[in-house]
């Protein structure tokens, strides 16, 4: 981690006006004679084209995806980068935004990039890619929560409701919402396993079953993509080839004491099933992971740098043809197994092995270099040229680079795709234990004592007080306990990594709050809790994946069902994690609750 790695909240979109109608003009004036221009011919036939017109320079520029769009346009970017504008008169035309607001300002913010991207010397659009956008977590190296879309629950409270139609369903309106501020490369879905109950990323996932995650995986993408990527798709960009979660004690990759990937349990192409069939599904973009499998038979570095996973494996052995990305700034940041070699060199090894694109790097100059000196061969370049090509072709940005800014907030945050997002929302919660002094649904009227539900709300239902003394009822939002890492605003202080058990002093407050009164608490879960320490003083308990006050509050009163069962085990304790296999689904002792488990009311 770099000093400048230092991340705050992002800022609001530059609002200048641009006269979209003398950018499209220039677009079809600069160019107008070239084939690649011409939308009656075929998709190889431009790519054709256009790439041999390419300079090395123009050839790099494409071959890196940094974020942009996370201040005003000309400002400069997170991390010590150049500003997005800057980015792309250097040759750049892939970001992975971080633009939010109003998305009537998020389509502006795009078709100033695009009017930008015009007037380079092949006047090249520009393509934008999002991490996940439609829940509630906000970590800046994974997903970012957008109140201009609709608010669904996170992917496990899917993997909890284990339902491909609702999650088509969600893909389409992710697509849509998209499509409407000009995204049009999703960074998910990330299909890997949580094997690890530890992992920091387990939130992203749709659980443990590789059945699950399989099935949801596929239905996301037809959602996102349709029948075949096309002007109307957004291309999903499948993560952490060949999989993620197999972490050793549990750790992300994202750092140096996460890198290794163990395979105690020999279950390493368990992890594979599901990125073989978002293959066959059409899956057109791959992103390995930064981790190293250590104890395989394959070499002990980065899978972005593994020519055995990524040209053996995914493309010969698989067939995968499309675009691999690799994870954001394996040659500056995250270049496991690879410490000894020169940034120089990492560039090198990375292509050979197979990346067609740096994710979060930007060093034109270098790679340029590279390729006229000839360290990277030119046939090895052009395909990854073709590849990138390929895919804005088949997503029709040469034809239409910009979106329509007045219809953004029409197209966004519709009233029924809100509304389905908070029953998707309710109907995951999932409901571990029911006591008789603490009864569901709750009675209307009943006086509650409330921590963590916006109290307004609450009192069109209950009467709310302010102590557990005068309460007939507690009811308690919790979330699942992390170790705080990393100073206040780096990467690492968004993820929740650690122990997974709550601080005793936590305990023994809520322990507290039960003596006094019956209690209900519900636990926000993006990775499993040791829950064990809440029972039996907590006389119901359920748990949910991403919900707001709204969707919990119409499950406690009676007017949604949950419906949510476990996305993964509950264990039943540190001792069964430490020495259950990171690899293995389901492998700690004897679990509290196990996957699958949840009451109906």
């Amino acid at each position: 981690m770099r000093d400048q790695d230092r991340l705050g909240p992002p800022a609001q979109p530059h609002r200048s006006p641009f006269d979209k109608q003398k950018a499209v003009s220039n677009l079809m004036t600069s160019s107008s004679e070239a084939p690649y221009r011409d939308s009656s011919l075929s998709v190889e036939q431009r790519v054709d084209d256009l790439l041999r017109r390419m300079t090395p320079r123009e050839k790099a520029g494409l071959m890196f995806h940094p974020r942009g769009g996370h201040a005003a346009f000309e400002a400069p970017g997170i991390f010590g980068s150049a500003s997005t504008q800057q980015h792309i008169r250097d040759g750049i035309n892939h970001f992975n935004t971080l633009q939010s607001g109003p998305a009537r300002k998020m389509a502006a913010w795009h078709n100033e990039a695009q009017a930008e991207a015009q007037k380079t010397r092949l006047g090249i659009p520009v393509t934008f890619s999002t991490d996940p956008r439609h829940a509630f977590g906000f970590n800046p190296g994974t997903s970012l929560s957008t109140d201009a879309f609709s608010k669904w629950p996170e992917a496990l409270g899917f993997g909890a409701l284990d339902d491909p139609d609702l999650i088509r369903q969600f893909g389409e309106t992710v697509r849509r919402e998209y499509l409407a501020v000009g995204i049009r490369v999703a960074l998910h879905p990330q299909i890997d396993l949580a094997t690890d109950p530890r992992w920091a990323r387990a939130t992203g996932t749709y659980g443990e079953d590789v059945d699950i995650v399989t099935r949801l995986g596929v239905a996301f993408l037809q959602g996102l993509q349709g029948e075949e990527l096309s002007e109307t798709s957004v291309a999903g960009m499948i993560k952490h080839f060949p999989g993620g979660g197999a972490q050793k004690d549990g750790e992300d990759p994202h750092f140096s004491y996460g890198r290794e990937q163990v395979y105690p349990g020999g279950k390493f192409d368990l992890h594979l099933q599901p990125f073989i069939a978002a293959i066959a599904a059409g899956a057109t973009q791959m992103m390995p992971y930064y981790g190293m499998p250590v104890g395989t038979k394959y070499e002990e570095v980065g899978f972005g740098f593994n020519r055995q996973i990524l040209t053996g494996l995914l493309r010969e052995e698989l067939g995968f043809e499309g675009i691999i990305c690799a994870d954001w700034s394996i040659i500056t940041r995250n270049y496991w197994g690879v410490e000894h070699l020169t940034e120089d060199e990492r560039v090198v090894k990375a292509v050979e092995a197979g990346i067609d694109q740096f994710g979060g790097e930007y060093d034109v100059d270098r790679l340029e270099r590279l390729i006229t000196s000839g360290a990277l061969a030119d046939a090895r370049i052009d395909a990854s040229v073709r590849r990138l090509l390929a895919e804005k072709f088949r997503l029709g940005l040469f034809d239409r680079p910009f979106v329509d800014e007045e219809a953004a907030d029409a197209g966004t945050g519709r009233a029924e795709d809100r509304e389905a997002g908070i029953a998707a929302q309710a109907a995951a919660v999932t409901l571990l234990e029911i006591g008789e002094s603490a009864p569901l649904p709750v009675a209307r009227g009943t006086r509650v004592y409330a921590e963590g539900l916006d109290s307004d709300l609450l009192s069109r239902y209950a009467t709310v007080v302010t102590t557990p003394e005068e309460a007939d009822l507690a009811i308690l939002r919790l979330a699942a306990p992390w170790e705080q890492r990393g100073e206040p605003g780096t990467l690492e202080s968004y993820f929740h990594a650690g122990s997974l058990a709550f601080p005793d002093s936590e305990v023994a407050r809520i322990k507290a709050i039960a003596a006094k009164v019956p209690t209900l608490a519900d636990v926000y879960l993006d990775r499993p809790a040791l829950l064990g320490d809440l029972l039996p003083a907590v006389a119901t308990l359920m748990v949910d994946f991403g919900a707001s006050d709204e969707a919990l509050v119409r499950v406690l009163f009676g007017e949604a069902a949950p419906l949510g069962r476990l996305p993964f085990d509950i264990p039943s304790s540190q001792e069964a994690i430490l020495v259950s296999r990171p690899d293995v689904p389901f492998d700690t002792a004897n679990p509290l609750y196990p996957h699958g488990h949840g009451l109906t009311i």
